[in-house]
C-alpha cells in the first residue's frame, strides 16, 4: 500500500484556499440576502412629511353598536377617518357603511371574509378584494381604492393583486391594541406618545373602550397641533418610494 505524505507548505496552501472559498461564499450569501431584502415589497405603514397631520383608521369586522358615537366624536374634532370594512360586515350593517360615508369618511376594503391572505392563492386574494369592493361600492356609490390585509397579513402576492386592481395597500405604524381589552387609559398611553407626523393609527369599531379613548387621544393630539385627515389625503399618489420600514417618501 502506498502511503502519501503531505508537507506543511501544502497543508497551509489547502487551508488558505478553503478560507478564501469560505469568504467568497459568505460575500455571495450576504449579497443575496441584501438583494432579497431590497426586493421585499411593502405596503404603506406611514408617510414621511413635516406637516403635523395623521390618519385615523378603523377596521370594521365585528359589531356596529358604536357607529353614531364614533361619527359624533370624529365630527367634534373635525377629523376625517378611514374605515377598512370587511364585506361580510358590510352585508350585515349596510346602514353603518353608508352612515360613515355620508359623514365624510373614507370607505376602504378589508377583504370579503377576513381570510388570511398568506393562506390564499392569487385568485383567492383577488376574489376576496373584488367581492368586497362590489359590496362597498354598491352601498356608497363610490370607487374603493384602498385595501388592508386581514390582520395585516400581507404577502408579495397580495401586494401584486392589489396593484393589478389599481388599489393601494395600507398598514399602520401606531397600533392602539384596543381589541385586546385594554383600558381607556392604557389605549391613550399607548397611542399618544407613539404618534409622529404622517402616522397611520389603527383602531377597531365595536370595541368597548375605543370610543372614549379616541375622544381623549384626539384631544391630546389637537393640543400638540395635529390635524386628522383621511388616508387618501395623507399618502402620495405617485412619484414616491417606500423605505424598509414601510414609510412612504416623496421623490425630490
Amino acid at each position: 500500500m502506498k502511503i502519501w505524505t503531505v508537507s506543511k507548505k501544502t497543508i497551509l496552501i489547502i487551508f488558505s484556499v478553503l478560507i478564501a472559498i469560505g469568504i467568497i461564499a459568505g460575500v455571495i450569501t450576504e449579497k443575496s440576502v441584501s438583494a432579497s431584502a431590497a426586493k421585499k415589497k411593502l405596503p404603506i405603514y406611514a408617510v414621511d412629511t413635516d406637516e403635523k397631520k395623521v390618519a385615523i383608521t378603523f377596521d370594521a369586522a365585528w359589531t356596529n353598536q358604536d357607529t353614531q358615537q364614533l361619527i359624533d366624536i370624529l365630527k367634534k374634532h373635525n377629523a376625517k377617518a378611514t374605515f377598512f370594512i370587511v364585506g361580510d360586515w358590510a352585508e350585515k350593517f349596510p346602514e353603518s357603511v353608508k352612515a360613515f360615508s355620508d359623514a365624510g369618511h373614507t370607505i376602504a376594503n378589508h377583504s370579503d371574509t377576513h381570510k388570511a391572505f398568506s393562506k390564499c392563492s392569487y385568485e383567492e386574494i383577488k376574489e376576496e378584494i373584488v367581492n368586497c369592493n362590489e359590496k362597498l361600492e354598491g352601498i356608497i356609490g363610490k370607487k374603493v381604492t384602498l385595501v388592508r390585509a386581514p390582520s395585516g397579513d400581507y404577502t408579495d402576492q397580495s401586494l401584486d393583486v392589489t396593484k393589478s386592481l389599481g388599489m393601494t395597500m395600507i398598514q399602520w405604524d401606531v397600533d392602539s391594541l384596543d381589541y385586546t381589552k385594554l383600558s381607556v387609559d392604557e389605549i391613550v398611553e399607548r397611542v399618544v406618545p407613539s404618534v409622529k407626523c404622517g402616522s397611520i393609527i389603527l383602531f377597531h369599531n365595536g370595541v368597548e373602550n375605543t370610543a372614549e379613548a379616541l375622544d381623549r387621544i384626539l384631544t391630546e393630539l389637537e393640543k400638540q397641533g395635529y390635524s386628522f385627515v383621511s388616508v387618501e389625503e395623507l399618502i402620495y399618489k405617485d412619484n414616491y418610494t417606500i423605505d424598509h420600514t414601510g414609510r412612504q417618501h416623496k421623490n425630490r
